[in-house]
């Protein structure tokens, strides 16, 4: 039988299977394979625990941002009703205003009525009197006038009691 490099490949295949073997290489591998498993088993549960955790803050943060924007519409709403409220105030103070200054306005052109009317009246009163006067003095006697001045002066005298 001749030693061909065949046989000598198989001789050491056989003897690497042996030192492999002997040095239990493929319990390290196995124990490197099984740390190594391991180590990611604990990163995939790391990651789902995280992204867990992660839709957690997020449905929070959701909840936060719908109650800020529920919160922002309820101060919106509040403030338009306070504009609301401030304008019909405005407006009513705006109406009360323009109807006392109408009484008011109504008030003096009644009294400047009421002045008119005794200014022409009083004068009037002096140019009927004046006109009294002049016709006495050209018609009546001293007897009479005398008669009449005494007659005046009982008449203002009784009006003034």
């Amino acid at each position: 039988m001749t030693l061909d490099a065949t046989f000598y490949a198989f001789v050491g295949l056989i003897l690497f299977f042996i030192v492999v073997a002997y040095f239990k290489v493929p319990g390290i591998l196995l124990k490197s394979l099984d740390s190594r498993a391991d180590q990611i088993r604990d990163e995939l549960a790391e990651a789902k625990r995280l992204r867990e955790e992660a839709q957690h803050v997020l449905a929070e943060y959701q909840r936060k941002r719908r109650e800020a924007e529920d919160e922002a519409k309820d101060i919106v709403a509040a403030a338009e009703r306070e504009a609301q409220s401030i304008k019909e105030e405005a407006r009513q103070k705006t109406k009360e205003y323009v109807e006392r200054r109408t009484a008011f306005s109504e008030q003096k052109i009644r009294q400047a009525e009421a002045e008119a009317v005794e200014a022409v009246r009083g004068a009037a009163v002096d140019v009927a009197v004046e006109a009294a006067r002049i016709v006495l003095e050209k018609k009546a006697t001293p007897a009479v006038q005398s008669k009449l001045f005494n007659k005046s002066v009982d008449e203002v005298k009784s009006r003034l009691n």
